[in-house]
């Protein structure tokens, strides 16, 4: 609780300090979002599947975030650091030690070269996989896919970048303390590695590539992990945007088997006018070994998620949002595993400044 405290504390401070005007190598920034969810298998325990980690909390008025970073860069040095509470907080870095259960981000850069755009940046960053963010206004949707919610979401290590001078290229690599990992656990000596390609032929198409070669098992398991994402941003015009998208991961599972898992998605969004927006979503997410999600069933995780939601901006930085959203599962993992589906309802009030 005095950790929530501090946490607080630091964002009122911030708020105090950007009224009285900041350098300009300093920029401050924040975002809030409460909610409102209901499952319909009604848990008792007002959590959600095990699967997801955002909007975790069920027929309950919640925060899913509470953020506030801030940023310098000037003379090719650049930071960032910041503070988050809510379900994100609480439940994605749960396992976590208590003093690093509240950073959104802290790390420092420097450029490499003053005639390329080539940067070191070292600590806890955003992760390089997937088009999904634990800030919620960014993503099409309302909720975070399974995809995302099963992959990582910030990282920590050091990460090389370059940006072509046109800005249609950017490629990293890095070296990576774990899977979703600030600190590296006891049991896990070996560094992670990872890689990102993302290339913008036209102002219409962004094309990604990212993948991650480590592990998430104690070292003496002796089971490595190869990730990979991919995804294609189209915007034809500028009303409609659509997301294509493929995760495919292996591990191994036994002395001589490799476990593998996969999730093809795809994502819609088409502005109805300036303050207005619907979006939807089809994905599947298949882990029939149970590397990534555990249901102790018979075929494993092999699930189909459907969500459709409706955006309002009610002011320029302040997004209103509503979302139905349905699961069809071949195993029953549902309300005490007796059901093959869930329908869930689900409506945000978010912040961003």
């Amino acid at each position: 609780m005095k950790k929530l405290q501090l946490v607080f504390l630091f964002m009122y401070s911030m708020s105090l300090f950007a009224q009285n005007g900041l350098p300009k190598d300093i920029a401050i920034s924040g975002y809030t979002e409460a909610y409102y969810g209901y499952n319909f298998a009604n848990p008792s325990n007002h959590e959600n599947s095990n699967f997801l980690y955002n909007y975790k909390r069920h027929n309950e008025l919640a925060i899913n975030l509470a953020m506030i970073k801030v940023a310098y860069i000037n003379e090719g040095v650049r930071g960032n650091f910041g503070l988050m509470a809510g379900s994100y907080a609480q439940y994605n870095l749960a396992n976590e030690p208590t003093w690093a259960q509240f950073i959104y981000e802290s790390n420092i850069g420097f450029k490499v070269s003053k005639k390329k755009n080539i940067w070191i940046d070292a600590g806890v960053m955003p992760s390089h996989i997937g088009f999904e963010s634990a800030i919620g206004a960014d993503s099409y949707n309302l909720s975070r896919s399974i995809l995302a919610e099963n992959s990582p979401y910030y990282e920590t290590g050091v990460r090389l970048s370059y940006t072509s001078k046109n800005e249609k290229l950017y490629a990293a690599i890095l070296a990576l303390n774990g899977w979703q990992k600030i600190q590296m656990p006891n049991d896990i000596q070996r560094p992670s590695f990872g890689a990102q390609l993302t290339y913008k032929p036209t102002d219409k198409i962004t094309i990604n590539y990212s993948n991650f070669l480590g592990s998430d098992k104690p070292d003496i398991l002796n089971a490595p992990r190869l990730f990979q994402d991919a995804y294609v941003i189209y915007e034809p015009t500028k009303k409609i945007s659509v997301v294509f998208g493929f995760d495919f991961g292996i591990e191994k599972y036994l002395p001589n088997k490799n476990a593998y898992w996969y999730s093809p998605i795809i994502v819609a969004k088409y502005n109805l006018n300036d303050k207005s927006k619907i979006a939807c979503r089809v994905e599947h997410y298949n882990d029939a070994n149970q590397i990534i999600i555990s249901t102790n069933t018979a075929n494993g995780f092999q699930t189909y998620g459907f969500s459709a939601n409706y955006d309002y901006a009610i002011r320029k930085n302040l997004l209103w949002r509503i979302e139905a959203k349905h699961f069809l599962s071949k195993d029953k993992i549902f309300d005490n595993n007796l059901h093959h589906n869930n329908n869930n309802l689900l409506t945000s009030l978010s912040l961003k400044w």
